[in-house]
């Protein structure tokens, strides 16, 4: 019997999409070459999908990806271009996808909803927990109904509305894309004068977005992984890792202090918080999974506030960056389990699922 086969998608339609490549690399190098076999395909900003050789993204120096726009077109020059239906269709029952793209079209449902036409098994949340997670006013209107604690927040579509909730709230505020990650064009704004150019920056990413309010924090970030519905003492039981904080050196922890500075933030890990703090944390990260309907993994961020120790929900994102000094993979390496391994349980829970999902009955008239 041959070998299954892991088929990793990378690149994008996403301002996200160099981030991806450099994602997709460490991926690549994490999976054992005894257990499975790998595909790589590039998904170009016209939508065109190519297979690339592995040692091709290999060759390439991270820092570099990131600093260089045509990383993509020498990565895709004379690779194979694929029909992505045929491709998907074409899977066998115990081979995976592993999607590797950060922010819209990769992250946000659409792609996981062709995932699931096709019937292919891959990793990650499903079409409703990644579309409300990408979204920031629908995730946080999920975690508003479920009690979790956040901090003001509204969403706007023109100046006029972002100027009326920082009133509400109270300068500084930050404005960003309502659907984006990596921190881009997000915006700390101090004074009234300055919101038409943060709506300016936040709407060329998206046509919608969030205006928060600036409360003096400290960022902690913390990794789940697993099925939410597994029994307690299943395997694949969800699990919170330990917490880390980010201590940015720049006024937030924005793009350049994440990718491309390397002094743009002291990275804690384990974050110095008080134990009932980091548990709370953690509580609050395992009940916002379940209620986003999430699965399989995502990072949790939170602000905890320097002067009271209050805890606050901010974020998931659904398909964290998988770099050198992301910190979901180096959470859960810090927490005792090494990258390879956390690989091979996300694979091993998609087919948990696919599996599941095969077992449904299609047929209505069936008893």
């Amino acid at each position: 019997m041959s070998r299954p086969l892991v088929l990793v998608l990378c690149g994008g339609r996403s301002a996200e999409r160099l981030v991806s490549l450099v994602s997709a690399r460490c991926v690549v190098d994490s999976l054992d070459p005894g257990r499975s076999r790998t595909r790589l395909v590039h998904l170009g900003l016209d939508g065109s999908w190519v297979e690339v050789p592995p040692a091709r993204l290999r060759a390439l120096e991270p820092k570099a990806l990131l600093r260089d726009p045509e990383a993509a077109r020498r990565l895709r020059a004379g690779g194979k271009r694929l029909d992505p239906w045929r491709l998907l269709t074409s899977l066998d029952w115990k081979d995976c996808v592993f999607p590797v793209l950060h922010g819209p079209m990769g992250e946000d449902g659409t792609l996981q909803g062709m995932l699931e036409l096709a019937g292919a098994a891959y990793v990650g949340c499903g079409v409703y927990g990644s579309a409300a997670s990408m979204d920031k006013e629908a995730s946080k209107r999920v975690a508003e109904s479920a009690g979790l604690p956040q901090v003001p927040w509204a969403a706007a579509r023109t100046p006029r509305e972002a100027a009326a909730a920082a009133k509400r709230f109270g300068y500084p505020v930050f404005i960003k894309p309502a659907r984006m990650g990596s921190s881009v064009g997000v915006v700390k704004v101090q004074a009234s004068a300055a919101i038409a150019a943060a709506m300016r920056e936040a709407l060329r990413y998206d046509d919608k977005a969030l205006v928060e309010k600036a409360i003096p924090a400290r960022e902690i970030e913390t990794a789940v992984l697993g099925d939410p519905w597994a029994k307690k003492g299943d395997r694949f039981e969800l699990k919170a890792s330990i917490c880390a904080e980010i201590a940015p050196n720049a006024e937030f922890y924005d793009y350049r202090a994440k990718y491309l500075d390397p002094d743009g933030a002291r990275l804690m890990v384990p974050a110095p918080l008080p134990s009932r703090t980091a548990a709370r944390v953690r509580a609050i990260a395992l009940a916002a999974f379940r209620a986003l309907d999430l699965y399989g993994l995502a990072r949790v961020d939170f602000f905890v506030h320097k002067h009271t120790g209050a805890v606050f929900f901010n974020e998931t994102n659904t398909l964290p960056g998988f770099t050198p000094i992301s910190m979901y993979p180096r959470l859960w390496r810090e927490s005792g389990l090494p990258t390879p391994r956390l690989i091979e349980i996300l694979i091993a829970l998609a087919l948990r699922r696919a599996r599941a999902r095969r077992r449904l009955s299609v047929d209505p008239d069936a008893s």
